[in-house]
């Protein structure tokens, strides 16, 4: 999979992808990606570290994570039980409304939705929390209530103001920190079953070794190795549970070129060994 994210997203009529997040998830720990969609959040227990691009948040049971398009973001679960929903707006997209400035200019980039909704029973909550109710509980006509959802929630974030404009990003040096960083984790992703060295992951961004060590665990909380070595759990736990391929030749084909440090890692950071994941 590429870094940048480009899987497919629901369907073309209806463009949202949702998924349930528990630690027997491949992906329960959320290593730093970025895509094009935007994403929704919804913490159900205990609490969630989130970063995007450089702004920290604890998110705790009720509260609600809006992802902006292209944000760089990465959760780190505590005792924690979340779910999330990442879609296309273009279904919102029409120049028969009113709305269709303010759509274009999230479409293009030039606004970003607020980002933070604490738990609260207030109307943009209650628009949230419909979608989500509505996309898991199904129903005769759960897409025409997920889609009218979607359209309070859009049209409460209008008029209540609850956006900021991008004039010409962040800041300058922000927004080449950023470019930097997706170029280290698009390298990183894209290499994760090779060895690979600092130096390498370095040199993609003209940094020395220990320039990068400082830039990156300022930038994720985490030093490049870290990172490397949860993405490649990460792959590994999915394929554990997708492919009937050994916990051997699945740590190899990961990158780890020792298995019992494989088996140490794997468990350090899920909490379980490749063998108890794999039969779970």
């Amino acid at each position: 999979m590429a870094y940048h994210e480009i899987e497919q997203r629901g369907t073309a009529d209806f463009p949202f992808a949702y998924f349930h997040l528990d630690f027997e998830h491949s992906r329960y720990n959320m290593s730093a990606h970025w895509h094009a969609e935007f994403e929704i959040i919804r913490v159900l227990e205990g609490e969630l570290h989130i970063l995007l691009n450089n702004t920290s948040y604890i998110a705790g049971k009720g509260d609600i994570i809006f992802v902006n398009s292209e944000t760089v973001h990465q959760g780190t679960p505590r005792g924690c039980v979340y779910e999330c929903i990442v879609f296309h707006a273009d279904f919102l997209h029409t120049e028969r409304y009113d709305s269709h400035g303010f759509i274009k200019s999230l479409l293009d980039r030039e606004c970003s939705v607020k980002e933070y909704f604490p738990c609260g029973d207030n109307e943009i909550n209650r628009a949230i929390n419909l979608i989500f109710d509505s996309l898991t509980a199904k129903g005769l006509a759960y897409k025409f209530r997920v889609i009218s959802a979607f359209y309070q929630f859009f049209a409460l974030v209008y008029e209540e103001k609850l956006y900021s404009r991008n004039i010409g990003g962040n800041t300058i040096s922000t927004d080449k920190s950023i470019a930097k960083l997706k170029k280290i984790l698009s390298f990183i992703r894209g290499n994760y079953d090779k060895p690979i060295t600092l130096s390498e992951i370095a040199s993609t961004v003209g940094m020395s070794p220990k320039y990068l060590g400082c830039f990156f665990k300022k930038m994720t909380e985490r030093t490049p190795i870290e990172y490397l070595n949860e993405y490649r759990v990460e792959r590994a736990a999915h394929k554990l549970r997708s492919t009937d391929m050994s916990v051997t030749d699945i740590a190899f084909c990961c990158g780890f070129s020792d298995l019992s440090y494989f088996i140490k890692t794997f468990k350090s950071i899920k909490g379980i060994s490749p063998g108890k994941f794999k039969n779970t």
